[in-house]
């Protein structure tokens, strides 16, 4: 592995948590943020494109508006984003102006990424700033989310915006320097793990909970946050991030958990399906089903054996086997009822049934996309 663990990377996508830009009493931590700051100056000057996607908003409005630090309500924290916001974009503007870099703000809710139309212009937007010399600054718009609509954590929405706007590597700062066989503040004989190849049950297991009150995530989300980058073929780095100069001290040889993106980078439509957060319904398939899709096949109503969940056609749906392992997410092409009546039936019954024109699949090879799971069975 290269000393310089950003060297194979011209687009990147840098996540940064609340509690390494918010110290425990609200407060910026200034200094640092500007050697960040200096850092991301140093790798644009090389050609790289740089996004960032930034907590903080909620933990500087805590501060400001004089809010407690341990429990807010609903109603508080939008307050306290919708503060903290205008102080947060202000802090990246400044610390990034002092070396004439212009940031661009984008406030995002799990609408603009689960919804493919305002994915694609979410998209054009950042490959706009991109190509004026400008770094987008992400943050979720949590002074409108609700508890109900909101992603929960910023590791997840990292790897939807790497994914998105195709960056090559997507960085988790943190307060770890990777991925341990067990959470080290438990286990004094936990092994630092350096590369993660694939992201397996094993791996899975290895992930802890989180550890700061600043924070929703914790080395769970981080792997889930994996799981979303590397399918769509970008690698995926976690890596201290409270000593001063992080991205700098990657560069020099510091230690990081290296996660492999999958081997061909999926296509864009793909990607979208891969990465989606939520599922609307699951369709529970047979052994024959996940025979044919494992070769690639479209899933028929025939191989399917129960179907969960309230959709509408074109929503996004799982699809697990026989034991109740997902294996796929697609793009169903029938709603939740229809699917109940054209599930177990052969092709030519199912046009008898919903009418002439319907579709005889319920989810087309072009808008399936295999999980983990398969790759696992596959290799």
């Amino acid at each position: 592995m290269s000393a310089d663990a950003l060297a194979p990377y011209r687009r990147i996508t840098i996540k940064i948590g609340s509690a390494l830009l918010v110290d425990k009493s609200g407060k910026l931590r200034k200094a640092w943020l500007d050697d960040l700051a200096e850092d991301i100056a140093a790798l644009k000057a090389e050609g790289r494109d740089i996004v960032v996607v930034s907590s903080g908003a909620i933990a500087l409005g805590r501060g400001l508006l004089d809010l407690s630090a341990v429990s807010l309500t609903l109603e508080q924290s939008q307050a306290a984003a919708s503060a903290g916001q205008i102080a947060l974009s202000q802090a990246w503007a400044e610390a990034l102006g002092r070396h004439s870099i212009v940031t661009g703000q984008i406030l995002i809710t799990p609408n603009i990424t689960e919804e493919r139309r305002y994915y694609l212009n979410a998209r054009t937007t950042v490959t706009t700033l991109l190509g004026l010399g400008a770094i987008p600054i992400f943050n979720e718009n949590d002074s409108v989310a609700t508890a109900e609509i909101r992603y929960g954590d910023n590791d997840r929405l990292s790897a939807r915006v790497a994914t998105m706007i195709e960056s090559d590597c997507l960085v988790l700062l943190s307060d770890i320097d990777g991925l341990y066989t067990a959470p080290p503040a438990k286990d004094p004989n936990a092994q630092h793990i350096p590369v993660v190849e694939a992201i397996t049950p094993a791996i899975e297991a290895m992930a802890g909970g989180a550890a700061s009150h600043l924070s929703r995530g914790g080395m769970t989300t981080k792997v889930e946050a994996g799981k979303i980058a590397t399918l769509a073929g970008t690698a995926m780095i976690i890596a201290k991030g409270t000593e001063m100069h992080p991205l700098k001290t990657l560069t020099e040889g510091g230690r990081h958990t290296l996660f492999h993106p999958a081997r061909s980078r999926a296509q864009a439509r793909k990607r979208w399906i891969m990465g989606t957060l939520t599922v609307a319904g699951t369709l529970q398939v047979d052994a024959g089903a996940t025979s044919a899709l494992k070769q690639g096949r479209s899933l028929l109503p025939i191989g399917v054996t129960k179907v969960s969940g309230d959709f509408e056609r074109g929503d996004t749906v799982a699809i697990v086997d026989p034991d109740g392992r997902e294996i796929a997410r697609g793009l169903v092409g029938l709603d939740s009822e229809d699917a109940r009546l054209a599930m177990g039936k052969r092709s030519s019954t199912v046009v008898e049934l919903l009418g002439i024109g319907s579709r005889t699949e319920l989810i087309h090879r072009d808008n399936l996309v295999l999980t983990a799971a398969v790759e696992e069975m596959n290799s």
